[in-house]
């Protein structure tokens, strides 16, 4: 299978993790396909962010549907544009937050989601609500920009760590969920290191888009997810009209 991952901010050294992280767990038979996006934010903290990031995703998934790709990732733990993506495509996506939390769920009760800021962490509670995981899960954030995590200079592993302990200690937690996709290179480290389960969101979503294309299941396209009416866009939003975007 092709398998689409889309980077909705547009830092490419965060692409390359998500890819390398991607590429250790999926099937032999299975071609990643990772791609930045060529417009928005370079790091997804909040609201404002995650809605300027949402246009170059969805051009981005256009084309990857179009090029051939057999399913579709969304690599931002805020599930950026994901409810707009499965409006869009016919094939299915994957948000990585909603991947790791049901994979999370298979093997523990009680489980801790550590992101980075604390305006990350106020939208990925309200997913953890979303995705009926309320009495099961907490948030925490170790206050770290997202692109620290790729500064060697920063303090921001060791921030992660603490909150990590933290949650263990404080929060009762049975398994850890790395909120965020620049985290995804530090699973195995951190599971040696806590000896607990570490969830990372890339890795949880590649299988189950391998798991979803192997069952010949994609979106449901009636309801929610029927795909947007045709309709005129005008100014700067022009090229999102449908019948440019939707695949044939």
């Amino acid at each position: 299978m092709r398998l689409l991952i889309v980077n909705p901010n547009t830092t490419a050294s965060m692409t390359a993790t998500i890819a390398d992280a991607a590429g250790r767990v999926a099937n032999t038979g299975t071609t990643v396909i990772p791609v930045t996006s060529s417009m928005g934010p370079a790091s997804i903290e909040g609201y404002y962010d995650e809605a300027l990031a949402v246009p170059g995703l969805l051009l981005e998934l256009s084309r990857g549907e179009r090029q051939g790709a057999d399913a579709a990732i969304i690599a931002c733990f805020d599930d950026t544009g994901l409810d707009a993506a499965r409006a869009l495509c016919g094939i299915p996506v994957i948000g990585i937050c909603e991947a790791a939390m049901a994979t999370a769920s298979f093997i523990a009760q009680r489980f801790t989601v550590v992101t980075t800021m604390e305006r990350s962490r106020l939208p990925v509670e309200a997913l953890v609500h979303r995705y009926g995981m309320g009495a099961r899960a907490k948030v925490r954030a170790a206050d770290i920009p997202v692109l620290s995590l790729e500064d060697p200079q920063s303090n921001a592993r060791d921030r992660l760590r603490n909150e990590i302990a933290a949650a263990l200690r404080d929060d009762k937690a049975e398994a850890i969920v790395l909120g965020c996709a620049g985290m995804a290179d530090l699973t195995l480290e951190l599971r040696r290191e806590f000896g607990v389960p570490v969830i990372d969101g890339v890795a949880a979503a590649v299988k189950q888009a391998e798991a979803l294309t192997a069952l010949g299941l994609s979106t449901a396209k009636r309801g929610a997810y029927a795909s947007p009416v045709g309709k005129t866009y005008i100014g700067l939003m022009e090229p999102f009209a449908p019948a440019r975007m939707i695949p044939a």
